[in-house]
């Protein structure tokens, strides 16, 4: 019999490599609105949201000065930071255009909405909020029945 996650097991944070640890601090600081809890000089820092010890690590270890990886290569596609609410999205949303980042794409997935772009070292990033489970589309059987329909950016930018 194969072996069950428990229920209440989650992600606790990503550790990504980064080309100038200065610069990832900044975008992830001053654009995504993570706080600095640590920093280990020019190699590491912890980041992080109401001030658990870290969501966020960046490292130099491997990577200073280094290229994000080409196409047809494994890897991370994107790292998924879940808002609680719209109006919070909206916020970071806000933050992200004004810092002139380009977007790679946005959908309503009918279970959420989602907004994908990436940071400066090319490490792809999702923000999205989650309605409400009774909220989501579910087939006649019950099944989840997730879309990919256009969302639209400028009313969530209006709730910012």
């Amino acid at each position: 019999m194969p072996h069950s996650t428990h229920p209440e097991t989650r992600i606790g944070h990503v550790h990504l490599k980064v080309s100038d640890l200065d610069r990832a601090i900044a975008f992830w600081r001053d654009v995504m609105g993570f706080d600095l809890m640590q920093r280990y000089g020019t190699q590491a820092a912890f980041l992080s949201a109401g001030g658990y010890h870290h969501h966020i690590g960046l490292n130099t270890w491997d990577s200073r000065g280094g290229h994000p990886p080409g196409r047809g290569t494994t890897g991370l596609y994107h790292v998924a930071l879940l808002y609680p609410h719209r109006q919070a999205l909206a916020q970071t949303f806000a933050s992200v255009v004004a810092a002139g980042v380009p977007i790679d794409g946005a959908a309503d997935h009918g279970v959420s909405e989602a907004i994908y772009f990436r940071d400066p070292d090319g490490n792809g990033i999702e923000i999205y909020r989650d309605r409400a489970e009774a909220d989501w589309p579910r087939t006649a059987t019950g099944e989840l029945a997730m879309s990919n329909t256009p969302l639209d950016l400028d009313a969530l930018l209006a709730e910012a």
